[in-house]
């Protein structure tokens, strides 16, 4: 059985912000149409790795590949035609209409002065079905509600067609019922053979839908694999510095991440 292409490989990848080492020799690689949970506690650099991988930092050494040509080679909107990239924040300032936002992920496809045609508006229309917004396409972006614009700009960004997702904290705004879909989503996308990067805090929620995971820990992966061989206690004490109790999931067999249990608690008759 032939292997999967990887979509991303990086090799002794290191990065500093003046003196401050973030990352250091970290190793590893993605595959085409995985889906890829990095994990591990703030400032460990896990923001700063979609930067590399996006192209827009440089390593101070390392190499980084996509689809096996190097980064750095790959002109910017060749990149931009292949990764969509989903930052914590987005700042949207003018008075767009959620159709247009969703639209502006077209702009790698579009020649210098181009205007949007019937099969970008077509494209746009279907990423916002996708996605559940297509009944916002008329509100206006900056009156809808965090989750309502997080679901509007992972449209924006399919809208790009992209062969890879990276994403830094994509549930972060959305409720219970929204991260679900939205984790359910981008397991389709997966399946489809789009490589999904997410960036997380949730163990738990990345554990039930990642194919794999990487514990990020100064500015190394610290462990990588399926989430029933890398979520362990052991390792999450060792990436958090605290003690958590990990037990499976009697349906799926994936783990489940709980608080240490209350000394002297009791439980009611």
């Amino acid at each position: 059985m032939t292997p999967p292409e990887s979509a991303y490989d990086l090799h002794g990848l290191s990065f500093r912000y003046d003196e401050d080492p973030v990352l250091s020799d970290l190793t590893g690689s993605a595959r085409s149409g995985e889906f890829l949970g990095v994990l591990g506690p703030n400032g460990e650099g896990k923001s700063t790795l979609l930067k590399l991988l996006l192209g827009t930092l440089q390593p101070a050494q390392g190499s980084i590949s996509l689809f096996d040509k190097p980064l750095r080679q790959i002109p910017a909107q060749e990149r931009a035609r292949a990764v969509g990239y989903l930052p914590q924040e987005v700042g949207v300032t003018y008075p767009f209409s959620s159709f247009e936002v969703v639209l502006m992920g077209r702009y790698p496809h579009l020649s210098t002065f181009a205007l949007e045609s019937a099969r970008d508006e077509a494209i746009a229309e279907s990423c916002m079905e996708r996605t559940g917004t297509l009944h916002l396409a008329r509100r206006a972006f900056a009156t809808l509600s965090g989750g309502e614009k997080q679901r509007v700009l992972i449209a924006s960004v399919l809208a790009q067609e992209p062969r890879v997702l990276l994403l830094d904290e994509p549930t972060a705004s959305l409720d219970i019922s929204h991260q679900y879909s939205l984790m359910e989503m981008l397991r389709g996308l997966a399946r489809e053979g789009i490589t999904i990067l997410m960036v997380t805090h949730d163990v738990t929620l990345s554990a039930g839908y990642c194919d794999r995971l990487w514990l990020l820990s100064e500015g190394r992966i610290l462990a990588e694999g399926p989430p029933e061989s890398v979520v362990t206690e052991d390792n999450l004490k060792q990436l958090y510095g605290a003690e958590f109790r990990v037990t499976t999931d009697p349906g799926t067999g994936l783990p489940l991440i709980l608080p240490p249990a209350r000394r002297g608690a009791s439980t009611c008759a």
